[in-house]
């Protein structure tokens, strides 16, 4: 059989599913009759729980169903209303705002946390506001005391989106943990895989139980509540009592296959974070500070990519085409825009709900769409060739 090779000298992603991960899932395939949404669902979701430092976690199928439910919970728990989000983002942050009927409310971003502006925050609330829906970039921390200030004194919830910045920490804290809810995704090129995967956390028992029923077609057996489960019985006595459903909702379960590679997973992202972090570092060290823009807030970050952002002095679209040059002459592959590829406001499916941004209010996250890159960060990733890497981008 022809050995299938990456066409990439340096892919976005490497290594990440281990023989031991592929050796513990067949040991467990062997000796499991369980394989849908069950106990090693149960025992992921604890260890995760435990590793946070969080009470609830809600394991489902991707990071992106992650946040449809988490706007749900909020849809149920606090009404309809509008929701302050940075336009760098993942689509499916956004898609999961307008399916859940929130109207989408945008702030630009911060270059050095790449989240959002705080500055900017305040002037964007209104009575109308439900929730500030944060996204942690690529490994960066994008909390702020401000914001934290904001969420309190507005009284209003914080949505943590930590798909891209597992383990990531805010004043010591893990990131993930602020908010009422927080989600993550393990897809296989980020900081840890269950190959396709999410993860929503939450503090709140109400929030937890409605998660539950959300996550399998909004099923009361699905709460682990006695108490919610005895309230639906009596209300509908005529409903067989394994099949009454709370809300319109989805099946977006994972499977223990899934989990068993998540239990496997999470031993290593420790460590794995701390090399990842230091690669990150030693790439930022050493990139032409007239050419780069180098000043990002790494303080407890934990990056998955290599980010790479042209110095303002230095952009333009013949320094862009340079830089994409070397990138492509020498296979490293590479996403243009960051997160989502850029700027969510220039995307068709938004032209409806904001037909015409003034790309004056964002300038920040118009400068990342033209200038603004990743490629990949991963563990096994030695220290020549990440100088090697800083080498060539130099010479643009």
């Amino acid at each position: 059989m022809k050995k299938v090779t990456n066409k990439f000298s340096h892919p976005l992603m490497s290594d990440n599913i281990t023989k031991d991960d592929i050796s513990n899932l067949i040991s467990f395939i062997r000796k499991t009759n369980r394989f849908t949404n069950g106990p090693e669902v149960r025992k992921f979701e604890t260890k995760w729980s435990k590793w946070l430092g969080i009470k609830y976690s809600v394991f489902v199928n991707s990071g992106s169903s992650a946040n449809l439910l988490s706007l749900a919970a909020l849809r149920i728990e606090k009404g309809l209303g509008e929701i302050i989000v940075p336009p760098l983002n993942w689509s499916s942050n956004i898609f999961s705002i307008i399916h859940n009927g929130f109207k989408p409310k945008f702030v630009d971003i911060n270059l050095n946390t790449l989240g959002l502006d705080e500055e900017k925050v305040e002037k964007a609330i209104t009575k109308k506001t439900k929730a500030i829906f944060l996204t942690h970039i690529l490994g960066l921390n994008a909390l702020t005391p401000k914001i934290i200030k904001l969420i309190k004194k507005y009284k209003i919830d914080l949505i943590e989106d930590c798909c891209e910045s597992h383990g990531a920490k805010f004043n010591n804290k893990k990131i993930g943990t602020f908010g009422n809810q927080s989600n993550f995704s393990f897809y296989y090129a980020h900081h840890m895989s269950t190959i396709e995967g999410g993860m929503i956390c939450t503090n709140s028992f109400n929030t937890y139980e409605n998660l539950r029923m959300l996550r399998s077609h909004g099923m009361v057996r699905e709460a682990s509540s006695l108490k919610i489960k005895n309230k639906y019985l009596k209300k509908y006595k005529d409903l067989n009592k394994d099949f009454i459903f709370s809300y319109p909702s989805y099946n977006v379960r994972s499977t223990e296959l899934n989990a068993n590679l998540g239990i496997s997973q999470l031993k290593r992202l420790a460590n794995n974070n701390l090399k990842r972090s230091k690669n990150f570092n030693l790439f930022l060290e050493n990139l032409d500070k007239n050419k780069f823009f180098i000043n990002f807030n790494t303080s407890g970050s934990v990056n998955y990519g290599l980010i790479i952002l042209l110095n303002k002095k230095f952009a333009n679209f013949k320094s862009r085409e340079r830089l994409e040059n070397i990138l492509k002459w020498n296979n490293i592959e590479f996403r243009r825009g960051m997160s989502g590829g850029g700027n969510q406001l220039r995307q068709p499916y938004i032209k409806k709900i904001v037909p015409d941004f003034k790309k004056n209010s964002f300038q920040s996250i118009e400068f990342v769409h033209k200038f603004g890159y990743y490629i990949g960060n991963y563990p096994s990733l030695k220290k020549e060739k990440i100088m090697h890497i800083c080498k060539l981008l130099n010479c643009i």
